[in-house]
């Protein structure tokens, strides 16, 4: 048997040798060069470079640099092509040894600039790149000057094919891509994958960073082996600024002031931004950005909706009066060095603070009782029946997010050989602590004919209530007195990586292309923890009753009048001072502090092979990737035991908090073929396909063994979840016309197993203690998702002055997502749902004109209705509605280096409106209104 190995070894490595040998020509050399614009601003990249008579084709880099190895001496022809720019062909010789360089330049006719500066310039440069792109990919840019389409990078993504922001506060946070749920998508930073700050998911807010420092924004829908396998949505991949990128050095300066009409406010916001070569090897980039924006939002939110005796009544309603200041200082700093001919080092940085402080005053109803009487659209409530509770209460909290990475890496190439290699660091953390959250005063009207509201619901986006009994007293600030204060006074999230990256690939280079091998191995180092401490007080032992009187303040809310309010800052000040004579409630405060704790350990190792094939038509890339996955989950079992109650078999005296914590170790591995065809059967014309097997781990918060149990009723971790493991298709073709115009379509599906779902099931044995009620994540069946992309682009440069300065931008994506989830609870019982945050329609359309000083652009984005939590049963199902924003943009260079700016955000005042279907009619579930915003600016570029 030993000698049969030997024998394939050996035959093996000979086979070897003459592939070796036979790709790689006696005499050959490298030919090495980038691709510029003509006037020398910058590198373009992704314009495809052919070195016609091989069939060998290769893409510019960030830089704009390109290379070839092993190309035979002798004379070729270079031809280079990029978005927007005339087509290049360079006669090259290459000599038997050696390196022969080459540097092309191109320009859009007279028009240097308009390659790299302005409108047309994002547009030719994500349209070069999509087209460069191994697999299916969309990708935003910003010009040679700095200047980017939107304020964050959430806000920038809006534009893009198959993607749905989801809005807080009126603002876009999460991302939404093809229809699945944002924590299915993942977050890189110069390559380092983003930890998330917030406590209890993967997925990254991407408002945290200003688009200021961002240099692009690439969406990767489909996967190869070299990349992280942990989404199944898109890879998000943000990069900032090298300096190498930029021909000449570049300082940029804004100011700018933003007006909000609900606030009647203006907010500032200023920026720096600047890349230098300190040598021909040395640069250095970065900048620094500060927007402090003040903003109100308008909100009303109904629950519990029910039917009795034919009226349809919510026993809850709220008025809440939203007024936010969020602060955002983001910072970046990037070091390029070359060390040699061969190598090229770098270091890049990035820190980001995000602070929220709110405070909201809020008007609560609680009716204990069905209504007195009711139509088709009211519902009357009295006192004679039941018990309304009236809360008048002030949420003051502020809020710190942080996001710090760090990424040293290099590439070395010498001859046919490349190896690329980092390390790196992240952590993003979110901190409270102070924060009121909230104090609540309470009027309880219990006495027959003391108290009656009536609600109107026949406007499907607004409840009206009017005071019929009790007027007096439900307008006296003196009759509601101190319930409760809940005082945050530690929540401390943590998500910190660690991480090393290398990759090596060897070309070979072949009579009509060249075949790479390539393989790389990754390890990363996850920790990430939840601490919270909550103390709650429930009584007050002054002198004297504490009641809203003491600090009244007044509404600034235009939905209704929701008068008597506290003020914003007076508890505060009253708190600070007098923190003593509040009784905290030991038993409240040790449950809310325990049960939320958990930390996670995750570690991730990685390696992949793939072979790659690539010529002036095909390039196909084909491997396997492997994913191995450690976790040690920690958790509190937190059991509530009242007074005269048992717990492990003894009495127990008073209420108490039982704390016990619990630790799992797991593993797993997943192997992860793919394959990604790309085929340009004549010129401008390109077809893709792929197919590849990917996963994301279940949200850290959902595998800590947590556990709450309360009156015979559990809340459970899952520490044994699954992943969502999923199989992919994508299809599509890709035209190329004009000089900076593109169309595409394609087709994707995907399905999901393992879909992780929420269940509730009864009468559960959970350790030795029978429970009424028990509620945890499992994982469900299977969940698929099909669709369908169309984009267009096209600059029309081709049209007489002044039209020759239009450009459009549209794009549409359909999305039929659906799985399969408990009805009621019942997993024998299964419906068919719309995935969370699935919107079936989406489209993007911008009309833009730039001619001269001047540039226009007006957008609009509209996303179709979406299932955004789902309920035991399909009554209870919540879901957002359709959302149309229009936005408008003007831009005028007053000199060469001055250029005048202003934006108009959501003109039309688009609200958020969420709702369930109950009753056969669509009810109110949270409606807000933001109004628009206007900002202005001055932008100064050196």
């Amino acid at each position: 048997m030993s000698h049969q190995i030997r024998v394939r070894r050996s035959r093996l490595m000979a086979a070897l040798f003459a592939v070796t040998s036979l790709s790689t020509p006696a005499f050959a050399g490298t030919l090495v060069g980038s691709v510029v614009d003509a006037g020398g601003v910058r590198g373009l990249q992704g314009a495809e470079v052919e070195l016609v008579e091989l069939g060998r084709r290769t893409s510019a880099g960030p830089d704009g640099s390109f290379r070839f190895a092993d190309v035979p001496s002798g004379s070729y022809t270079l031809r280079a092509i990029y978005a927007g720019a005339d087509e290049s062909s360079t006669s090259v010789s290459v000599t038997e040894d050696g390196t022969t360089r080459v540097d092309v330049a191109l320009s859009a006719g007279d028009d240097s600039l308009i390659l790299v500066i302005g409108q047309q310039a994002n547009l030719g440069s994500a349209i070069a790149r999509q087209r460069a792109a191994d697999g299916v990919a969309s990708v935003l840019t910003r010009d040679a000057v700095g200047q980017f389409p939107d304020q964050n990078v959430a806000e920038s993504l809006r534009r893009l094919p198959g993607v749905n922001i989801l809005n807080d506060q009126g603002e876009g946070r999460f991302v939404s891509i093809r229809g699945l749920d944002p924590e299915l998508n993942a977050s890189s930073l110069n390559g380092v994958r983003l930890p998330a700050p917030e406590s209890d998911v993967r997925s990254v807010a991407l408002d945290v960073i200003s688009s200021d420092l961002i240099e692009s924004i690439e969406v990767k829908k489909s996967l190869t082996p070299d990349m992280d396998a942990d989404t199944i949505g898109a890879s998000i991949e943000i990069n900032t600024t090298s300096a190498f990128a930029r021909k000449k050095d570049l300082l940029k300066l804004s100011a700018e002031g933003s007006y909000n009409d609900l606030t009647d406010h203006l907010s500032p916001k200023g920026a720096v931004d600047f890349s230098t070569k300190l040598s021909d090897n040395i640069g250095v980039a970065g900048g620094i950005s500060y927007y402090k924006r003040k903003f109100a939002t308008d909100n009303m939110e109904m629950d519990g909706w029910d039917e009795d005796d034919g009226i349809v009544y919510a026993d809850t309603a709220e008025y809440r009066d939203y007024d936010v200041e969020r602060e955002r200082i983001s910072a970046s700093l990037s070091f390029d060095f070359r060390a040699g001919e061969s190598t090229t080092l770098y270091v890049r940085g990035l820190y980001s603070q995000f602070d929220d402080h709110e405070y909201r005053r809020r008007l609560t109803f609680e009716m204990d009782e069905s209504p007195s009487e009711g139509t088709d659209t009211t519902a009357t409530f009295l006192s004679d029946d039941g018990e309304i509770s009236v809360q008048r209460d002030l949420k003051d909290r502020f809020e710190s997010q942080k996001i710090r990475s760090l990424t040293l890496g290099g590439e070395t190439e010498t001859g046919p050989w490349k190896l690329v290699y980092s390390a790196s660091w992240a952590k993003s953390s979110e901190r409270e602590n102070g924060s009121i959250d909230p104090v609540v005063f309470e009027r309880k009207f219990e006495d027959e004919g003391e108290f009656g509201v009536t609600f109107d619901y026949s406007k499907p986006m607004f409840t009206g209530h009017t005071i019929t009994a009790g007027n007096d007293l439900f307008l006296d600030p003196s009759e509601y007195e101190f319930d409760k204060v809940e005082i945050t006074t530690l929540s401390d999230a943590q998500d910190e990586e660690y991480a090393l990256k290398a990759d090596v690939s060897h070309v070979f280079a072949l009579g009509t292309g060249e075949f790479t091998v390539q393989g790389g191995a990754k390890s990363r180092w996850r920790e990430k923890f939840y601490n919270g401490t909550f103390d709650i007080y429930d009584g007050f032992d002054g002198d004297g009753d504490l009641t809203l009187s003491d600090f009244l303040g007044a509404q600034d809310y235009g939905l209704a009048v929701i008068d008597p309010v506290p003020g914003k800052t007076s508890f505060r000040k009253f708190w600070n001072d007098n923190q003593n004579l509040f009784e905290i409630d030991p038993f409240d405060s040790a449950a809310a502090s325990a049960e939320s704790d958990y930390s996670v350990d995750e570690d991730v190792l990685a390696a992949y092979l793939l072979g790659r094939w690539d010529s002036s038509t095909l390039r196909i890339i084909g491997g396997v990737r492997m994913e191995r996955t450690k976790n040690r989950i920690t958790g509190n079992v937190v059991t509530l035991v009242e007074e005269g109650g048992e717990f492990g078999g003894e009495p127990v005296e008073e209420d108490t908090a039982f704390v016990t914590p619990q630790t799992f170790d797991r593993s797993y591995t997943d192997w992860l073929p793919s394959i990604t065809i790309r085929y340009e059967p004549v010129r401008n014309l390109v077809l893709r396909a792929a197919g590849y097997k990917n996963l994301v781990r279940p949200k850290l918060s959902k595998l800590a063994p947590r556990a709450v149990i309360e009156d015979d009723e559990g809340e459970f971790g899952n520490p044994d979840l699954k992943p969502y493991r999923a199989w992919n298709a994508d299809l599509s073709v890709e035209y190329y016309f004009g000089r900076n115009a593109a169309m595409s379509a394609g087709v994707f599906y995907k399905d999901i197993k393992d879909y992780i779902v929420d269940y509730t099931e009864d009468d559960v044995l959970y350790n030795d203690v029978l429970l009424d009620s028990a509620t945890t994540s499992i994982n469900g069946k299977t969940a698929k998702i099909r669709g369908f992309e169309f984009s267009y682009n096209q600059a029309f440069d081709f049209l007489p002055a002044p039209f020759d300065g239009l450009l459009a931008q549209f794009n549409y994506t359909y999305t039929d997502a659906e799985g399969e989830v408990p009805n009621d609870g019942d997993l024998g019982d299964l419906r068919k749902v719309g995935l969370p945050a699935s919107a079936k329609h989406t489209f993007n359309a911008v009309l833009g004109y730039e001619k001269g000083p001047l540039s226009l652009r007006v957008a609009g984005t509209y996303r179709d209705k979406y299932l955004d939590e789902l309920g035991d049963a399909p009554e209870e199902d919540r879901y957002v509605a359709s959302h149309f924003q229009l936005d408008l943009s003007a831009k005028y260079k007053v000199t060469e280096n001055i250029q005048l700016f202003g934006e108009w955000v959501n003109i039309t005042d688009e609200p958020y409106f969420a709702y369930q279907n109950f009753g056969g009619s669509r009810r109110l579930l949270q409606y807000e209104e933001y109004s628009w915003t206007a900002k202005f600016g001055v932008k100064a570029t050196f």
